[in-house]
């Protein structure tokens, strides 16, 4: 009895396993049936945009050096002494003012000899002279003076006069060098160092190698900025500029440019330019830095792109020209920028189609059907 019960659990427990597989198999049939079709990746289609000419208006904004117009340091020429000081550090002088006066005492010796030379000359030339003189009217009369002593005279005074001649040139030497010793202004300005005191020895073998005084000029003042080489084809003489210093926030100059250099600096592939600026109340100082804003208007009308469409492969710079469904390469160099935007030069047309994002992933030569037209770039 107890066999016979084994024997139908086992049939019972076959005939259950059978249904749940054949269940499981119509529920996996009918998952299949039911499963959607895989969804299909939309193509974003490739903005293009018509290339058209424009003008590119830039700026660039670089710093600049504040000068005197004029500066000059004054030394002493002749060793000497300084004797009275008549300006200060700070001091406003005209030009040809007197601010120092020196002495030499073996200057006015030298002087006084020399006179002495001069008036010396001046006598014997005096005396030569009017022997010659009567000698050639005595001569008239045939047979009263020979000739040997007539040219014998001629050439005393001759002689004389030359003598006379250079003690004056002497004389006059020596005057000009003791005007060396009255230190004057060459122009007007302000004095902005001095480093003598009275009785210092000055001159060429003083004990001090710095100047006298130095004397600026700060109502007129240069402005000097650097321009790089790219944008020295848009400097213009008369071309205004606006500038800023730190020491007096929110006051803008203006100034126009007067002075180019002609050339590039070696060091630093730049142009040295020059603006003149009017400094009637002496608030900018020489030496000053200033941020200078240099506008640059369009000129001559160009290719304007979306810096997006240029790309820059470490082999070319190129644009990407759609030709009857086709991508192609076009070489191009590239000019200002601004706002996005760039100048470009190459083997284009107005009109051309241009890929508005472009890649190194759109191939030359790769096709390109599915194309959207976007309005050209803002001018």
């Amino acid at each position: 009895m107890k066999a016979i019960n084994h024997k139908h659990l086992f049939i019972a427990g076959s005939l259950i396993l059978g249904a749940l597989t054949i269940s499981s198999c119509n529920s996996s049939e009918g998952n299949t049936a039911e499963k959607p079709a895989a969804a299909v990746v939309a193509v974003h289609p490739t903005e293009v945009f018509p290339l058209e000419r424009g003008q590119l208006s830039t700026s660039l904004q670089v710093p600049g050096e504040l000068t005197a117009y004029q500066s000059v340091d004054l030394y002493a020429k002749e060793n000497s002494y300084v004797r009275k000081l008549y300006a200060d550090i700070g001091s406003e002088v005209k030009e040809g003012q007197l601010i120092a006066s020196l002495d030499a005492p073996e200057l006015n010796s030298r002087l006084a000899a020399a006179a002495s030379r001069l008036k010396s000359q001046e006598a014997l030339y005096t005396a030569s002279n009017a022997l010659y003189k009567r000698l050639y009217e005595t001569s008239k009369t045939p047979g009263t003076i020979s000739p040997n002593d007539l040219e014998q005279a001629e050439a005393r005074r001759d002689a004389d006069l030359a003598q006379l001649e250079a003690a004056k040139a002497s004389y006059k030497e020596v005057a000009i060098v003791k005007d060396y010793l009255e230190i004057r202004a060459p122009f007007p300005g302000v004095v902005t160092a001095r480093n003598v005191s009275t009785g210092t020895y000055v001159g060429p073998n003083g004990k001090t190698a710095l100047p006298l005084f130095t004397v600026q000029q700060q109502k007129h003042l240069r402005l000097s900025v650097s321009i790089p080489e790219a944008y020295t084809g848009f400097i213009e003489k008369q071309h205004e500029v606006k500038f800023s210093v730190k020491a007096l926030p929110g006051r803008i100059y203006t100034a126009a440019i007067k002075r180019q250099a002609g050339a590039l600096d070696d060091r630093l592939r730049s142009e040295r330019v020059e603006m003149d600026v009017i400094n009637d109340d002496k608030k900018l100082l020489p030496g000053m830095i200033a941020e200078v804003k240099i506008p640059f208007p369009g000129k001559d009308s160009t290719f304007i792109v979306p810096k997006s469409s240029v790309v820059n492969s470490p082999e070319r710079i190129f644009v990407i020209r759609i030709e009857a469904g086709k991508a192609v390469w076009v070489d191009v160099q590239k000019g200002r920028e601004a706002d996005n935007k760039v100048e470009i030069f190459g083997n284009l047309q107005p009109g051309d189609q241009l890929v508005k994002t472009a890649s190194e992933e759109i191939r030359n030569g790769s096709d390109v059907k599915n194309t959207k037209t976007v309005p050209a770039v803002k001018q």
